[in-house]
């Protein structure tokens, strides 16, 4: 595939020139991406490669006002040393005001940046206020470098090892996407855009559905890929592009908390954001870094107006000494914070397990959902069989000295919370589900529903905003 990168059509054929001629790192123009109207900025130029002095800083900090104003999105091209330490204080300014305003324009356009090179010190933060992050193999991103980390700790690492596109990609959940190389990351930022509206006063571009590909095909795979079995494992990610429009799925932050699938979809052809617990790593449990990338992505759905599909498989939050230390909380509550603080269509669907607190983030019918589905096998209660009978009937068990009665007991007792609390009927029953499904009408069910709560319009809570459990 080739690149389309052309100089913008109508009323957005601008250009922004730096002043300095060709000594100078930045270049900021508006332009068209795949079709689609951009402001792009490159940072990779002058006499110390890409870094940022107060010239650069006045053309990026022009361009992003430019793009909020006109509410195109944000396309950034970097590759730099970071501030231009020839132009002193100076630089540190530069940089600072175009982060305040790539914060200000953050949830209004979208933000996406192609790291392609260097990007360290100062502006390396600006990627943490992007929406996507796409990085090429040769890329790397840090605040302190390898010599500084040495100094202050005593550990030798290289700058790969510190921040290259393998660290963000697996350990930080910066980067949404690797790509091959420059023009690979561009069409990887297309790809992106091409799911998103141009602003938040839009809506997500339609796609016509393929006549190859009705609304109301069985899903035959998604329905043969979830064991019957609560323990057994399988890949959600075969569920989602069997119900989702073929070949329109496409997940972001894929090896990072890898626990938790954040995707972006089409049904219909209407673009759709999709939470999804993966029981094929840690059995789907919910951990600290999972809520995060669950949470980030729900707010930056919500903003950019797309609806949310969440498909729940989770046995319940993970245990630890170590997460709890370290704010499982605090992040957990993040994702709570986040569903019920959004206003756009919320659909969700118990594919097999939802126990507990986790099944409760996990966009539950009390969190304000649109719609919520079970397929007949869901098992939804406070917790699995096997630790509640233990809990309920512990003592009574451990009396009986015959251990084939006692297993035979504990089965039955078993057997009989299962039957009792843990069906989707049960959860129907009460108004929490509102329909149980068959597996091989998910797709036309979500579609259906999709269709409906589209047309949803909230009013937010009038107020200057609500605070973030972190």
């Amino acid at each position: 595939m080739t690149l389309s990168l052309e100089p913008g059509g109508g009323g957005l054929s601008l250009g922004l020139p730096v002043a300095g001629g060709a000594s100078t790192a930045a270049t900021a123009t508006l332009r068209r991406l795949e079709g689609r109207d951009v402001a792009l900025f490159r940072l990779d130029g002058g006499k110390h490669r890409g870094a940022i002095g107060p010239a650069e800083g006045v053309a990026l900090e022009r361009l992003v006002t430019l793009a909020t104003g006109l509410g195109v999105p944000i396309v950034g091209v970097l590759a730099t040393s970071g501030a231009d330490i020839q132009e002193g204080v100076a630089s540190l300014h530069a940089w600072g005001r175009v982060a305040r305003q790539v914060a200000r324009a953050s949830g209004v356009v979208p933000i996406v940046f192609a790291v392609v090179g260097p990007c360290t010190s100062g502006p390396a933060l600006m990627l943490g206020l992007a929406d996507h992050v796409v990085m090429t193999p040769d890329a790397f991103a840090y605040v302190s470098g390898p010599e500084a980390v040495a100094e202050f700790t005593g550990v030798v690492i290289d700058r790969a090892g510190l921040g290259g596109g393998a660290v963000h990609d697996t350990r930080t959940g910066v980067a949404s996407l690797i790509a091959a190389d420059e023009e690979d990351a561009l069409l990887a930022v297309a790809d992106l855009l091409s799911y998103l509206p141009a602003n938040h006063l839009e809506d997500a571009p339609l796609t016509p559905a393929a006549g190859d590909d009705p609304l109301d095909r069985p899903c035959r795979r998604a329905a043969g890929a979830v064991p019957d079995v609560a323990r057994a494992s399988y890949d959600v990610r075969t569920v989602l592009a069997d119900v989702l429009d073929a070949g329109s799925l496409l997940e972001v932050r894929a090896r990072y908390a890898s626990n938790m699938v954040t995707a972006y979809g089409r049904l219909g052809g209407q673009p759709v954001g999709i939470i999804a617990n993966q029981p094929q790593v840690r059995a789907g449990t919910l951990d600290i870094e999972a809520s995060r990338k669950a949470a980030r992505f729900v707010q930056h759905c919500d903003a950019f107006n797309l609806p949310i599909l969440t498909f729940v498989d989770t046995p319940g939050f993970e245990p630890g000494k170590d997460l709890e230390w370290r704010g499982m909380i605090r992040h957990g509550a993040e994702l709570v914070h986040a569903y019920a603080a959004a206003t756009v269509p919320r659909i969700c669907l118990v594919l097999r397990k939802a126990y507990g607190g986790a099944y409760i983030v996990m966009d539950s019918r009390e969190l304000g959902n649109d719609a919520c589905y079970a397929w007949p096998g869901a098992e939804i209660a406070v917790m699995g069989s096997k630790g509640a009978v233990q809990i309920l009937f512990g003592k009574r068990l451990a009396a009986i000295d015959d251990p084939e009665e006692r297993d035979r007991q504990r089965v039955g007792l078993e057997t009989d919370y299962d039957a009792r609390f843990c069906s989707p009927v049960e959860a129907a029953e009460r108004g929490l589900v509102d329909e149980v499904i068959d597996p091989l009408d998910t797709r036309r069910v979500l579609g259906a529903a999709l269709s409906v709560h589209s047309r949803k319009r909230e009013t937010a809570v009038a107020r200057k905003h609500s605070i973030s459990p972190c």
